[in-house]
């Protein structure tokens, strides 16, 4: 069997990127009901122009982006891989993807927050070379929140 992958990278405004996001919020929600009023105003998307998006067989299954943090750090963001496309190593492929293009912007770290019931993507991001480190802003004492870096100088 033949599986074509394809990388895209293109802005929030992409309405494969909407409708993926669409989808990992109501995941989101339905996982973690008590956490939306804490986190609903972290999780919206102002117009990103580093969004990437692998499309499987020409469907878009997968998606990440990052917006500027400070000077040297950009933050991941909706990074989601659809359930049935799960296992295929896609959201390596998605944070490679990222990574590259932050370095080229001249970035030197790449942070992130997930919550802590997302054991599988904390497994994830430890495996490409993050580490858990004290919450950042705006997830200062929130404690459902992990937050990690990775330098990628």
């Amino acid at each position: 069997m033949n599986i074509q992958i394809e990388v895209v990278k293109t802005t929030s405004e992409n309405p494969d990127f909407i409708l993926l996001i669409k989808t990992f919020d109501a995941y989101l929600w339905d996982r973690y009901p008590e956490l939306k009023k804490d986190y609903w105003g972290n999780n919206l998307i102002e117009f990103n122009e580093n969004v990437f998006i692998v499309y499987l067989d020409k469907k878009a299954v997968a998606c990440g982006c990052f917006k500027k943090y400070d000077k040297e750090s950009v933050e991941l963001k909706r990074m989601f891989v659809s359930p049935d496309a799960r296992g295929l190593g896609l959201a390596q492929l998605v944070i490679k993807e990222l990574e590259t293009e932050a370095k080229k912007q001249g970035f030197k770290t790449l942070i992130l927050e997930t919550l802590y019931k997302q054991i599988e993507a904390i497994n994830l991001y430890q495996k490409v070379g993050f580490e858990i480190v004290d919450n950042y802003e705006p997830y200062i004492g929130l404690s459902n929140s992990v937050c990690m870096s990775k330098s990628i100088i």
